[in-house]
């Protein structure tokens, strides 16, 4: 994260300053700009998530970044605070592709090397799907040089364009010797070398040496080269030196068969090591990558098949029936049932017929149609998904950095215990030999890639699980905040209740009747676009009244709408907007369940009209689980306090707030969260901005609406409230995987260090602590992936 000064303005002694915050998350900006205010010479501070803005007011704003410098490093360490470039607005952002990378700890070597280059500003580096994110001003013409530091941590590597690596893709043939079947070649041949040597007497003794000679050989020299490679860059404890320092020691001290066998069965589990780990990858792959090849467009009567890049807008193109919905766009012909749950989860199919939206990546069932192209592919819900997965795995959570730092100085202590244990008790002993042997086999299991790579890829299956079922988490760090929330808040509307508004009763005053009472409350709604508005003006037009032109329209915030029709004052809104206009309500007004607008014209009451809304049907049971997690649940609401509690008391909830300004709503959020413990807020998405950049963890409800993207943490894609229930158990899950395959990795290599020195252990207990605990750790961190929440 980097803050950099943007723009200065005066004020009665206050400066007001805006920095440019480079943040991603919602939940640590929120964290920040809540301890900024907490400091006594900040008069205010807020940051905006949307526009990447911290903006400070102070009599001295530039004095306070040291302090707040640390503030925000405590939160997310790493932060760096620095001044505005000149010339900020010329980097760019680019995508490159890393081909033959294999090594998680190599990864985490390129992306620490590469983020210490001046000409770069950020570099991020995603093992789990091989991407490389570099900012600076001209990324492209450092890729020589990027190429070259990644190479010297671990040879082989190839960065090359995102965009280049695309467009090749469909050219690549399969070679029959690419690099898998050599090393299965390899592997066989020594294999069967080393169990002549070792189970057989087809060999005299004077060859059986020259017999394992050749056998290591055959197995060990990609190693024994990649060792000297990087050795000549500076990397002494890279995982292929200490292999070839623990099997060459072991031939030295006459351990040849122990050498061979240690190099094969190294080899073997490197190569299910690199297959679990790209075999995990692309199911996760798989599960988010909705995103079409080709495209039918439609010319006439003619049809052409095109990349699905090159369909443009206002393009018509044929969806004939087991295809996925290729682009977002609207049907204009043809009827089908639509098989909506790769993007929201949602079993049930939907029936589509003309003027019905089409979100790319759902799955036409039973028939063909034409539909209209509104959004390229690369605005379609399916690149939206995928970047949105993407860049949740490059956000990453703090035991990944953890882990990440812990696994700079793991090696290094190793190596040292190694080295310990070959020289002091050697001295007194005197056997060498054993000692030193014991030493070697610590080599063996000093590298920590099952650490560096088994936790992000915990994270990323759950990422990947979520997607699955309609849940996008957009980032590390949101997953792994949800497994603390103690309070669970939910706007009523929307979250809680459909949001599909509809006039249940109307109730006239002072001689009005019910058609001139919501003829004028609909001629007044017309210019606001909220669901009760809409659904006032839709009940108007089925009973097909005219309405009116207004003028001097003013719509109040949380109160509701004033406009002029035929020179009379009419006001459509709450309880609290008659209040602000002196507009006596009758002592007598009947108790409704729904919503109530009231209506005033002039001074005088004229009567209401009663909205009602529907409770979803997941709402309730889903209630209960949340509390049988040990989990507090309340409601926030603006609306009027007998229809929140009506649906508070039907659901379950536990604590209940209504007749909320959405300035109010953030109040109330900060007192649960003292009261109760860490929030995690659910609403739309839309008019809940503020309090879901407020809360702990936000999530937003509405099929992936642009605003929910933007605003949330987590986007409930198929805005179910068991979603609610799905994203913690995921968050629960992944936390607890990612600390299973720590402890695990660490006891497992312990116990092994352990065990050698008690002269228990050898060098084939190492490789198991070494490549056989990283596959184990691999699969457990993909089971997220096929449980089903």
């Amino acid at each position: 994260m980097a803050i950099t000064p943007n723009l200065s303005i005066d004020n009665n002694n206050q400066k007001q300053k805006a920095y440019s915050i480079n943040i991603h998350c919602a939940n640590c900006a929120a964290k920040i700009e809540r301890k900024i205010n907490e400091l006594s010479d900040v008069d205010n501070a807020t940051i905006s998530i949307l526009t990447k803005q911290l903006t400070l007011t102070a009599k001295n704003p530039d004095e306070l970044l040291p302090t707040i410098q640390k503030i925000a490093d405590k939160i997310e360490p790493g932060t760096i605070i620095t001044q505005l470039e000149e010339n900020a607005s010329n980097y760019k952002e680019k995508i490159y592709l890393i081909k033959n990378l294999d090594c998680a700890n190599c990864s985490a070597k390129i992306e620490k090397k590469l983020n210490e280059l001046p000409e770069i500003k950020s570099a991020q580096l995603t093992f789990a799907t091989k991407k490389l994110k570099i900012v600076a001003q001209n990324p492209d013409v450092l890729l020589p040089q990027i190429n070259k530091i990644a190479n010297s941590i671990e040879n082989g590597v190839k960065i090359i364009n995102a965009d280049e690596a695309s467009s090749k893709s469909h050219q690549n043939t399969k070679k029959f010797f690419d690099e898998k079947t050599i090393d299965i070649v390899e592997i066989i041949f020594g294999a069967i070398l080393f169990i002549i040597g070792e189970f057989t007497s087809l060999v005299p003794d004077q060859y059986t040496l020259y017999l394992y000679i050749v056998a290591y050989l055959i197995l060990g020299f990609h190693v024994l080269k990649t060792a000297i490679t990087n050795l000549f860059h500076g990397n002494v404890f890279d995982e292929n030196f200490l292999m070839s320092i623990a099997t060459l020691g072991a031939f030295a001290i006459k351990e040849y068969p122990e050498a061979v066998g240690v190099m094969l069965f190294y080899r073997i589990g490197e190569y299910f090591e690199e297959r679990a780990t790209e075999k995990s990858r692309s199911q996760i792959m798989d599960a988010v990558d909705l995103r079409p090849e080709t495209v039918n467009l439609l010319h006439g009567d003619k049809i052409s098949i095109i990349s699905a890049h090159e369909a443009k807008v206002g393009d018509i193109l044929l969806v004939r029936a087991g295809d996925r919905i290729p682009v977002d766009g609207i049907v204009i012909e043809g009827e089908s049932r639509l098989d909506t749950s790769p993007v929201t989860g949602e079993p049930v199919p939907i029936k589509i017929a003309p003027n019905s939206s089409l979100t790319s990546g759902c799955l036409n069932i039973s028939g063909a149609i034409k539909m209209k192209v509104e959004k390229p592919l690369s605005e379609s819900m399916v690149s939206r998904i995928l970047q949105a997965v993407e860049n949740a795995a490059a956000n990453k959570p703090k035991i990944d950095k953890f882990i990440t730092r812990f696994a700079r100085i793991y090696t290094p202590i190793v190596v040292l215990v190694a080295t310990l244990t070959a020289i002091i008790p050697s001295l007194i002993t005197g056997d060498w030999e054993h000692w030193i042997y014991t030493a070697l086999t610590f080599l063996v299991i000093s590298c920590p890639c099952a650490l560096v790579l088994s936790v992000p890829l915990a994270f990323f299956s759950g990422i990947g699980s979520g997607s699955k079922q309609g849940i996008l988490f957009k980032g590390g760090l949101a997953l792994e905040a949800l497994k603390n929330i103690k309070t669970i808040v939910m706007d009523k509307t929307g979250t809680l209740t459909h949001g599909n508004f509809t006039v249940k009763t109307i109730n006239p005053a002072n001689n009005y009747t019910k058609e001139e009472l919501l003829a004028l409350c609909a001629s007044c709604e017309k210019i606001s676009s909220h669901p009760i508005a809409i659904s006032i003006i839709n009940e108007a037009s089925k009973q097909q009244l005219n309405l009116k032109t207004t003028t001097d329209n003013q719509e109040i915030a949380g109160e509701g709408i004033i406009c002029t029709i035929d020179k009379q004052k009419i006001y459509c809104g709450n309880k609290r907007l008659m209040q602000r206009f002196n507009i006596a309500l009758p002592d007598d007004l009947p108790i409704n369940d729904g919503t109530e607008i009231f209506i005033g014209i002039d001074d005088k009451y004229a009567g209401s009209i009663v909205i009602g809304d529907t409770i979803k049907d997941d709402a309730k049971t889903t209630i209960s689980k949340l509390k049988k997690l040990g989990l507090t649940t309340a409601m926030l609401t603006g609306d009027n306090e007998h229809s929140a509690y009506a649906v508070a008391k039907e659901v379950g909830i536990d604590k209940v707030h209504a007749k909320l300004l959405p300035e109010d709503k953030l109040k109330k959020l900060s007192s649960l969260r003292q009261e109760h413990g860490n929030v995690f807020f659910v609403g739309d998405g839309i008019n809940d901005a503020p309090i879901l950049a407020g809360a702990d963890v936000g999530a937003a409800m509405g099929s992936g609406a642009d605003a929910a993207i933007e605003a949330a943490d987590v986007v409930f894609m198929n805005s179910k409230v068991h979603s609610i229930f799905q994203a913690i158990n995921i968050s629960r899950d992944t936390i607890r995987i990612a600390w299973q395959n720590v402890v695990f990795a660490l006891g497992v290599k312990i116990l092994i260090m352990i065990l050698g020195l008690m002269g228990f252990a050898s060098m084939w207990a190492a490789v198991f602590a070494d490549t056989g605990v990283a596959m184990i750790c691999i699969l457990n961190s993909i089971r997220i992936l096929y449980k089903n929440y």
